[in-house]
C-alpha cells in the first residue's frame, strides 16, 4: 500500500506558473505508474497527465499538452507536476494517483491510490 500527499497548489494569476509535488510512502515508488487527476467544482474528476515507472514515457490532456510537465524523482518518493501559462480553466483540485503494477490509462478506474488533494486557483 502507498500513501499519498500533495502540495504546491495555491492562488497564481492567469499566465503564471506552479509546480506540484506528491510525495509517496512505502519502498517500492519506482513500481508505482503515476498520474495527476483534476477535479473542478460541480464537474467530473479527470486525467490530466501520467508517467511510467522510471519516467521514460508521459503522456497529457489536450487541454494540457506544451503547458504542463509531470516528471518523477524515484530517489525522492516523488512526482512533480510543472504548470506554466495558467489559465482559469485550469482551477481545481489536482489529484496524485498511483496503480500498483501494470500499466495505467486516463480513466480514475485505473488507479488504485489516491491523494487528498491539493487545490490550485487561477484568477483572471
Amino acid at each position: 500500500q502507498v500513501q499519498l500527499v500533495e502540495s504546491g497548489g495555491g492562488l497564481v494569476q492567469a499566465g503564471g506558473s506552479l509546480r506540484l509535488s506528491c510525495a509517496a510512502s512505502g519502498r517500492t515508488f519506482s513500481s508505482y505508474y503515476m498520474g495527476w487527476f483534476r477535479q473542478a467544482p460541480g464537474k467530473e474528476r479527470e486525467f490530466v497527465s501520467r508517467i511510467s515507472y522510471n519516467g521514460g514515457i508521459t503522456s497529457y490532456a489536450g487541454s494540457v499538452k506544451g503547458r504542463f510537465t509531470i516528471s518523477r524523482d524515484n530517489a525522492k518518493n516523488t512526482v512533480y507536476l510543472q504548470m506554466n501559462s495558467l489559465n482559469p480553466e485550469d482551477t481545481a483540485v489536482y489529484y496524485c494517483a498511483a496503480k500498483a503494477g501494470g500499466r495505467a490509462g486516463t480513466e480514475v478506474s485505473d488507479y488504485d491510490y489516491w491523494g487528498q488533494g491539493t487545490q490550485v486557483t487561477v484568477s483572471s
